[in-house]
């Protein structure tokens, strides 16, 4: 739900309308429900991590619709950093310890998700041992590019498409090109 201000926003000393810690912050002490924001929607914010392990990267196999395979990852929650987000979800769904190396890139198109529009982080992890499935979790496997389960929700398997591509030694800028002048 969308809450805006009662009077000036303490936070920004700002009118309720134009403060935009109200459009995005269910904690405000100052807020209420407005009429005037109820319509106001952003995209959800996500990570996915994408963990190498010794043997392959770690893939769930969701225990919730959409049901199929797919990159560790969830909601980042408010006041949290992505970073802490992606070793929290890491964590949560595959019981692994991760060590973030880089953000690979930044996913958003509105159809990547068919429940809502989202935007995904995606990041680069290491980590040492075996997944355990946990959380929102049914399992969790180790896979190459030759070995991906069936089928693979979201737009994961574009993003592994991405990575594979980039693990191989294709430049940057070259794997995300299409993306960056895509048009819709």
């Amino acid at each position: 739900m969308v809450r805006a201000a009662r009077g000036p926003c303490y936070l920004e000393g700002q009118d309720s309308l134009t403060c935009h810690w109200q459009l995005t912050t269910r904690n405000c002490p100052s807020a209420i429900e407005s009429p005037e924001l109820m319509s106001h929607r952003n995209p959800l914010l996500t990570v996915d991590i994408i963990i190498e392990t010794e043997g392959g990267i770690v893939l769930i196999e969701r225990r919730n619709p959409p049901f199929g395979w797919a990159i560790p990852g969830g909601f980042v929650d408010y006041g949290e950093s992505l970073e802490h987000a992606a070793v929290r979800e890491a964590l949560e769904e595959t019981s692994l310890e991760v060590r973030l190396n880089e953000q690979l890139y930044t996913y958003s198109d509105p159809r990547r998700d068919p429940r809502h529009h989202s935007v995904s982080a995606v990041f680069i992890a290491t980590a040492t041992g075996f997944p355990v499935a946990d959380d929102d979790a049914k399992t969790a496997g180790i896979f190459t590019a030759h070995s991906l389960p069936e089928p693979i929700v979201f737009d994961h398997r574009a993003i592994l498409s991405d990575y594979f591509a980039y693990k191989k030694g294709t430049p940057r800028s070259a794997v995300f090109a299409k993306r960056l002048s895509k048009e819709d």
